[in-house]
């Protein structure tokens, strides 16, 4: 005899979300905060990188951090851009139902051209995004070569030798 049993693919998904918010409230109580220690994903903002005329332009999207937790150095040719992301501090009785954004510390390191003005690097935030601007050194610009038809010379100059004979 086969016994039927219904099954409610709805049902199944909220016993597993409620499954993972017992699992992710646990840590909590023994002071896990996420976006913090080794369980923690880490996460890297995107970075788009062009070339103009005269620079080279980093814009890196940093939604919700701070221009006080951003960090932005160079030395030997790498730009470093680090700083971190809190998460926005809910008020209480709040129920979170669902929590996609990633929090915690980033690094991000591009290589740079050596023919760049480190001492001219500037660096600006608006909208959630960061623009570094990476002047190129005068010598990088790019200069028209001009091509100068060449003098015909003969191929070979002077006598043959001969063999001996």
């Amino acid at each position: 005899m086969t016994t039927m049993t219904s099954w409610d693919l709805f049902g199944d998904l909220r016993s597993g979300q409620d499954e993972l918010l017992r699992m992710t409230r646990l840590p909590r109580q023994f002071g896990y905060q996420p976006g913090t220690g080794s369980a923690a994903q880490p996460w890297a903002p995107a970075v788009d990188i062009f070339e103009r005329e005269d620079a080279y332009v980093v814009a890196t999207e940093l939604p919700g951090v701070a221009t006080e937790d951003l960090e932005i150095k160079f030395q030997d040719g790498l730009l470093t851009i680090q700083g971190e992301r809190n998460p926005a501090s809910g008020t209480a009785g709040e129920k979170v139902h669902r929590a996609e954004s990633r929090y915690g510390t980033f690094r991000r390191s591009i290589t740079m051209p050596s023919h760049v003005q480190a001492d001219k690097i500037e660096a600006s935030a608006q909208d959630g995004v960061l623009r570094i601007v990476v002047p190129k050194a005068e010598e990088a610009h790019a200069m028209r070569i001009q091509v100068r038809p060449r003098t015909a010379k003969p191929a070979v100059t002077g006598k043959a030798i001969g063999n001996g004979a």
